[in-house]
């Protein structure tokens, strides 16, 4: 296994979703690691400032945006160098009922998180693994993809049924993508957290908030932090024998179908 504390130096990484939470803490933990780090989020003034205050590159985009996604992917690469590693983070979690008290759910909230989560994430693979090809060097690695997947795609909860089927979505597509990209070089893996301490959780609304923060892990008895993400990618990358496997960091917990 390679140096955890080298396996990213000079390499170029690419975190979605790396204004805040665990795109942020991933982003940090790359950029103390050596990388030379791109945040994309689609809030300009959050990437903008955190990517000043990290001393990284930001850019404003969308990952749904097929046409933002890939001018930004090509603007990282004439700043900074092709990609090597990326890190899929940028997600949504709005909670819903497909029919709610006898009225069905709009289609386009359903599509919303789909198109942000599951979608929004293959569109940056497919920028960034052109790159990854190009700068191999020889039967060297040439990149490796961490996608955010979340053990709702294995124990979703009642009124979760579009976030689970994205995140869904996010962690089946690991394998047949670590299949198909192992011939260039380049590794796919997957990371399903479970009640993790960061915006996206706080953000909901109160009771939904207290719901999640209900379900508390056999051990450690608390919400995971966002560094605790970040040390695990970090691993990822220094491993060259993980490849086409979806890692659950939830400390032991299991969901029930309600809390």
């Amino acid at each position: 296994m390679h140096d955890i504390g080298s396996a990213a130096q000079g390499r170029v990484a690419v975190v979605t979703g790396g204004a805040s939470g665990l795109g942020a803490a991933t982003a940090q933990a790359l950029h103390a690691a050596g990388a030379r780090v791109a945040l994309i989020d689609r809030d300009a003034a959050a990437v903008a400032a955190t990517a000043a205050a990290m001393g990284v590159s930001g850019f404003a985009a969308d990952v749904a945006d097929a046409d933002g996604i890939e001018a930004a992917f090509t603007e990282i690469a004439a700043q900074l160098g092709r990609t090597a590693i990326l890190v899929n983070c940028a997600g949504i979690a709005d909670p819903g009922s497909v029919v709610r008290r006898g009225v069905a759910m709009p289609l386009a909230e359903f599509r919303r998180v789909i198109e942000i989560n599951l979608l929004g994430a293959i569109n940056c693979i497919r920028c960034a693994v052109p790159q990854m090809i190009e700068g191999r060097a020889g039967d060297q690695e040439a990149g490796v993809i961490v996608n955010t997947a979340s053990i709702a795609a294995f124990d979703g909860q009642m009124g979760q049924a579009a976030y689970a089927a994205s995140k869904g979505g996010v962690a089946g597509m690991v394998l047949p993508l670590a299949r198909e990209l192992g011939e260039h070089g380049i590794r796919v893996m997957g990371i399903a957290p479970g009640v993790f301490e960061t915006p996206m959780t706080m953000n909901l609304a109160p009771r939904s908030r207290d719901v999640v923060f209900a379900a508390v892990p056999p051990f450690p008895r608390r919400p995971g932090q966002a560094s605790e993400f970040a040390a695990l990618v970090l691993a990822i990358v220094a491993n060259p024998m993980l490849n086409g496997e979806v890692i659950r960091l939830d400390g032991g917990l299991r969901m029930p179908a309600r809390v």
